[in-house]
């Protein structure tokens, strides 16, 4: 069977890649011209030149495959922006890039089967601050992140599309080999420095990229049609429970751990924010990630998906994290 899977060079969408090609699937990774493709090596690998901000380029490349080829028997969409230098860039690629996709696939006809779409736990924001309790499908989404406003308007756009047949996976954090921003953390232990902000207690979720990639192969084959699932590794964590664990597992001793405020990391980001937009690049601080960092509960009922999909996760944190430092050492980043 032929998959498409869309943010093919990246962190998540490589092991995608990488678990389709051992279920024997024939495997296609869009990616952009431009993508590096370090993680996509494997001979058996097929390019797709995937332009989502192009309507006219992407309908004549899926009408063209279909042509050549037949329509795809599934698609996983990870593709997206997770930072941008603009807000509207997130709506751009998230939201209107997403409709288009899943739109031009019915229409050309080019899938006859699953279409999975990557969300984010982040499409509902801190919609249980007050209470601490966890996030159900049931509560109202307030995202207060562009990027989570995106994640959320795609999700609706994916509804309107006549005949689709889709399931929409919102992990929470997903960390592991290859991922950058959780690797800043492992870089500053390394430098005997942890740092965090805020002083109410924080309740954190996490994902091993390995659990979310079951997950999705998984909703391909089950679930109902239309349904949304958040995704963690079924555990709930204290704010230093990561770094513990790093420091641990890296074999660091005296650690200094340094809290401050919100409005230290409020100045940060925004200061990070406005420095980046003057020399056209992004930055891991800015607006969308002071107001993550400022969310203090991050729980979620994963009932839903452990009973309609058979999701059982496989990597508590501690066996996730000791998988990614001896990566990060085997493959020089440590």
């Amino acid at each position: 069977m032929k998959i498409l899977i869309t943010g093919a060079s990246g962190f998540i969408g490589s092991f995608l890649v990488e678990e389709a090609l051992e279920r024997g699937f024939e495997v296609w990774a869009a990616v952009r011209r431009s993508s590096s493709r370090q993680w996509l090596q494997d001979e058996r690998i097929r390019f797709f030149d995937l332009r989502l901000d192009d309507e006219t380029a992407l309908r004549a490349s899926l009408e063209r495959f279909r042509a050549e080829s037949g329509p795809f028997d599934h698609v996983i969409h990870a593709a997206g922006a997770t930072k941008c230098r603009h807000r509207n860039d997130f709506f751009r690629i998230n939201t209107v890039g997403t409709d288009r996709l899943a739109r031009l696939l019915m229409e050309t006809g080019t899938l006859r089967g699953r279409f999975v779409y990557f969300s984010s736990l982040s499409v509902y924001g801190p919609a249980r601050e007050a209470d601490g309790l966890p996030i159900l499908e049931t509560d109202t989404p307030v995202p207060d992140t562009a990027y989570g406003q995106s994640k959320l308007q795609a999700e609706q756009a994916l509804g309107r599309v006549p005949g689709l047949d889709y399931v929409i996976l919102r992990p929470t954090g997903v960390y592991g080999p290859r991922e950058r921003d959780y690797f800043l953390m492992a870089q500053s232990i390394a430098r005997h420095v942890d740092f965090s902000v805020g002083f109410k207690p924080q309740t954190i979720t996490f994902i091993y990229v390995r659990d979310l990639v079951a997950a999705a192969f998984l909703a391909l084959e089950r679930g109902a049609c239309g349904r949304a699932y958040f995704l963690t590794d079924g555990g709930e964590y204290s704010s230093r429970a990561f770094s513990d664990l790093l420091q641990q597992e890296m074999g660091v001793h005296r650690v200094l751990h340094v809290k401050a405020p919100l409005w230290v990391l409020r100045a940060a980001c925004g200061i990070a924010g406005t420095a980046a937009g003057l020399f056209g690049t992004t930055s891991t601080l800015n607006t969308d990630k002071y107001h993550i960092l400022r969310q203090r509960n991050w729980r979620c009922d994963i009932l839903p998906a452990r009973e309609e999909l058979g999701y059982e996760p496989q990597y508590p944190l501690a066996r996730g994290v000791k998988e990614a430092v001896a990566w990060y050492r085997t493959s020089g980043w440590l």
